[in-house]
């Protein structure tokens, strides 16, 4: 790949504004092309991109194009900065009047050093960004994978920025296409803010329909790459892609001295931000099925609702180096004795929750790469911590997923718009699924992301349609108090299926009807909570579990599973399994018999908790 850097434009109100201000801090700019400008940091705006640019491993050759009024600036740069002088080209301008164009500029480069056949990264090389060191192999590598088109960099306008300023463009969320360009549109025209800078690849056949656009517009000199941009995607036949940058982008086209000192200051205020924000904590909560389950994996229907008892956090930091950092208690690597280690992995297995980190690490820099979407070159540090009990059935790893996507999202800047909160859940799930091969449903993800209490369809047209089920938060008064009873032994939740999927992908009538069934009760307990009838939930939990017994059988619900339910049941409180196994939640309305009931569960051995509702 070549890169040509675009420096040829003349700043007549900017050089005046310099010249006129009678302040003294910027008579040391006095004729310095707006390239060469101090950026962020005090480094030189041109400088900035050459770090980025300079690797000899991603393009063949850099060029750069200026004029002739300021071709002596970037001579004496380039001496000083290790860029070759003999691969600057001269466009003989010496004004604003005089100028031939940015397209043009790029066609003169081509010609004078005869480039044919390779494709092309064009950048104006006199824009100011956010210096969040974004990797330029990643903008490569991205345009790489899309050889049918060319490429076009976006970045998501800020609060204070308006759209009626910049091009606009539309992208396609599932090909990354651009759909739409707008040059400086009103707010009626779009909802879209994202916009377009002058920062593209193209493929070689682009540049023969770049000669063609210039010779229909003879004698033009005012032609920009975003009159380009919206003659390509208005033809069907040509395919432009898109991909989003961490970075604000400023300054382009004619600028201001108000505008200039702005903008440095606004992102210099900006890096003071990212200092405070370089660590960040994110939590994600267990989760109790309330109805419904197990059919989330059915294409059935589900209600279940966050808690506050359990938790899974995970920091990340800022770090030199990019550390996964093992927890002491789930990943230990030391222990007291041969003794010590075999009582240790006994009760808690081999494996922690370091893996869990890796993987939606690895996932999401795929999942953003695919995507579009450059990451920040940025390193840190990844540590968790979790109360969950294990192998109950609280989502115990789902939650540190969800806590570290979080995190890695808020790192770097990645929002809802990027990684869209419905399909977030299916992003946890495969996680786990596709690079842990651990056994798991969208419920316990979904309720993770949006929290508080959440009814989900997972209904089979629609997942195929759109790749995710409906999700909505229901709100709830008066909530009456529910409670956990677990085994200390914990359970394998990976056995608790058995073969119902086999039997269900198979057509079995007695599964079929068993999963349309709970959807049903989870339908009824929709209108039950919205009307707070909870003597009505309370007897849907328990037509859930013994449903659910119905079609696992005793021996796969396990011995002390089913003994759970059965104490909660002798006190008339109603009991279900909040997820795989290993424990049951209760609703017991008749507090009168609450302190009864738990001391016989503990008095068996088992952990009781009054559940704190996280609505």
């Amino acid at each position: 790949m070549i890169c040509v850097l675009l420096v040829a434009g003349h700043q007549p109100q900017l050089d005046w504004d310099v010249k006129q201000d009678i302040s003294g801090r910027y008579v040391h700019l006095e004729g310095v092309p707006k390239a060469l400008l101090p950026g962020v940091g005090g480094k030189k705006i041109l400088d900035s991109w050459w770090e980025l640019i300079k690797h000899r491993q991603i393009f063949n050759e850099v060029f750069l194009v200026t004029n002739a009024d300021k071709i002596k600036h970037f001579e004496r740069w380039a001496t000083a900065s290790d860029f070759p002088v003999q691969n600057i080209i001269n466009d003989g301008t010496t004004s604003r009047e005089t100028r031939i164009g940015a397209i043009a500029d790029l066609q003169l480069c081509l010609k004078v050093k005869k480039i044919r056949n390779q494709p092309i990264m064009v950048i104006a090389g006199d824009i100011l960004f956010q210096d969040q060191k974004f990797d330029l192999a990643q903008v490569t590598n991205f345009h790489g994978t899309k050889a049918d088109g060319d490429l076009a960099i976006y970045y998501e306008l800020g609060n204070d920025e308006r759209i009626e300023t910049r091009g606009i463009i539309e992208v396609c969320p599932f090909t990354n296409r651009i759909v739409k360009f707008w040059e400086k549109p009103s707010p009626d025209q779009t909802i879209s803010r994202n916009a377009s800078v002058p920062f593209y690849c193209f493929q070689p056949d682009t540049i023969a329909k770049i000669d063609e656009y210039l010779s229909m517009f003879p004698g033009r000199h005012d032609l920009c790459f975003g009159d380009l941009l919206s003659w390509l995607v208005n033809d069907k036949d040509h395919l432009i892609y898109a991909m989003k940058l961490p970075s604000g982008f400023q300054l382009i086209g004619q600028t201001t001295l108000e505008d200039y000192d702005a903008w440095i200051q606004y992102f210099t205020q900006q890096e003071k931000n990212d200092v405070r924000t370089r660590r960040i904590s994110k939590r994600a909560y267990a989760r109790v099925g309330l109805v419904g389950n197990p059919s989330d994996g059915f294409f059935g229907k589900t209600i279940s609702m966050s808690i506050k008892n359990f938790w899974a956090e995970v920091t990340i930091s800022e770090s030199n180096k990019l550390v996964l950092i093992p927890h002491p208690l789930c990943d230990p690597t030391e222990f007291g004795s041969l003794a010590d280690l075999h009582g240790i992995s006994t009760k808690e297995g081999y494996l922690g929750g370091l893996r869990l980190l890796q993987a939606t690490c690895k996932k999401f820099y795929h999942f953003c790469s695919t995507r579009g979407i450059a990451l920040g070159k940025r390193n840190f540090s990844l540590k968790y911590d979790t109360n969950i009990p294990r192998q109950v059935g609280l989502a115990g790893s789902s939650a540190i997923v969800t806590a570290t996507l979080k995190c890695l999202m808020a790192f770097f800047r990645i929002t809802e718009k990027d990684i869209p909160k419905d399909i977030q859940p299916q992003f946890i799930m495969e996680v786990e699924v596709s690079e842990l091969f651990i056994n798991a449903g969208l419920q316990d993800r979904v309720v993770q992301v949006y929290e508080g209490l959440v009814f989900m369809d997972f209904d089979k047209d629609l997942m195929g349609s759109q790749g995710f089920g409906l999700y909505e938060n229901l709100s709830v008064q008066d909530l009456p108090s529910f409670f956990i009873c677990y085994s200390s032994n914990g359970s394998d939740s990976g056995k608790i299926h058995s073969d119902v999927r086999k039997r269900f992908d198979q057509g079995d009538p007695e599964v079929v009807n068993a999963m349309e069934a709970f959807a049903e009760l989870t339908k009824k307990a929709k209108r039950a909570v919205q009307d707070g009838n909870w003597p009505c939930i309370a007897q849907l939990m328990k037509d859930n579990f013994a449903l659910r017994r119905s079609i696992y059988g005793d021996t796969c619900l396990g011995a002390d599973n089913i003994k759970m339910v059965d104490i909660g049941c002798r006190f008339g409180a109603a009991c279900k399994f909040p997820g795989s196994g290993g424990a049951v939640v209760g609703l017991l309305l008749d507090h009168s018999r609450w302190e009864e009931m738990k001391s016989t569960y503990e008095e068996e051995g088992f952990v009781f908790v009054r559940v704190i509702p996280n609505v």
